[in-house]
């Protein structure tokens, strides 16, 4: 009786034994006496104790992490560059059957292709184009690990540590490249204002009035301000319109005042006045003069 019981028993253990339970993300390979048979899940799969053996795959996409690499690009500066990459198993069989372990095969193959394609880009193109080496590392790391089974759905550079020199020279760079753009935002200013200004002189030369008007219009705005005092010139040209009359124009020049006659011209003082004390020469001088034309001086 007692080995009655015990051979239910037993075959209920072993099938209980035999029994594997497989979660919705994972996947059973199955290997009888050694041989792949089939991959088997989710759900219950039936696997012979002792017979065979079955490996469980998960089909989730792995988030790896790919430690900072030494890169030398290809301008010859050194920089540490680590990325992410995300993969899952596409083919559970070939996942175990090509590659010992797969997991560890794709990080280090994600780290010789990241140094082997960051070493053929200069530096600007890592900084400024990311995406596109992204891009290149995703394809070359897909094509690959394809024979493994694995599927690769991006590959994403994560940080760029630059040398403390390279940062300060990078810095610099990017100062003069603003205070360049600025010299010529400023240039292109001044030649739209001077193209303005031309134009706006254009206008107000041909009507005179306006100018006048537009230098009222600053003396009005300059008057606001009380507590300033302000000395504007005034051009004379300015109030010419104003003092000129309609008939100023048409009207013929003066005439040049003829010379008067020789006999209406005083006669000079004549003597000889040398040798005498200024005293003298005063007096007489005065009585010349009180005499009229004509009177000379003699000397004594």
């Amino acid at each position: 009786m007692d080995l009655l019981l015990l051979i239910p028993i037993a075959a209920f253990l072993y099938l209980a034994g035999s029994v594997r339970i497989l979660r919705q993300y994972e996947r059973g390979v199955v290997f009888f006496l050694g041989k792949y048979t089939t991959t088997k899940g989710p759900g219950v799969a039936f696997v012979p104790l002792g017979f065979a053996q079955m490996k469980r795959v998960s089909l989730r996409i792995v988030a790896m992490d790919i430690p900072a690499q030494d890169v030398i690009t290809r301008d010859n500066i050194s920089v540490k560059v680590n990325a992410v990459l995300y993969f899952r198993v596409l083919e559970p069989s070939l996942a175990i059957i090509e590659i010992q372990d797969y997991l560890f095969a794709t990080g280090q193959m994600a780290q010789t292709t990241l140094l082997s394609v960051l070493g053929q880009v200069e530096l600007d193109e890592l900084l400024a184009d990311r995406r596109k080496v992204n891009e290149i590392l995703k394809e070359i790391i897909d094509e690959r690990t394809d024979f493994w089974g694995i599927e690769v759905s991006a590959v994403e550079i994560k940080d760029v540590l630059l040398p403390d020199g390279m940062r300060r020279a990078i810095a610099r760079q990017a100062e003069a490249e603003r205070e360049r753009r600025a010299k010529v935002i400023s240039a292109q200013g001044e030649l739209q204002a001077s193209e303005t200004l031309a134009q706006a002189a254009r206008m107000l030369q041909s009507q005179p009035a306006s100018l006048t008007l537009r230098y009222l219009q600053t003396l009005t705005e300059i008057a606001a301000e009380n507590n300033t005092t302000t000395i504007f010139p005034i051009p004379i040209d300015f109030f010419k319109t104003f003092f000129q009359r309609p008939d100023d124009a048409m009207a013929a020049p003066h005439p040049v005042a003829a010379p008067a006659p020789a006999e209406l011209q005083p006669e000079p003082v004549a003597g000889n006045l040398s040798g005498l004390d200024p005293a003298e020469q005063l007096r007489r001088l005065r009585a010349a003069v009180q005499a009229g034309p004509g009177t000379e001086t003699k000397s004594e």
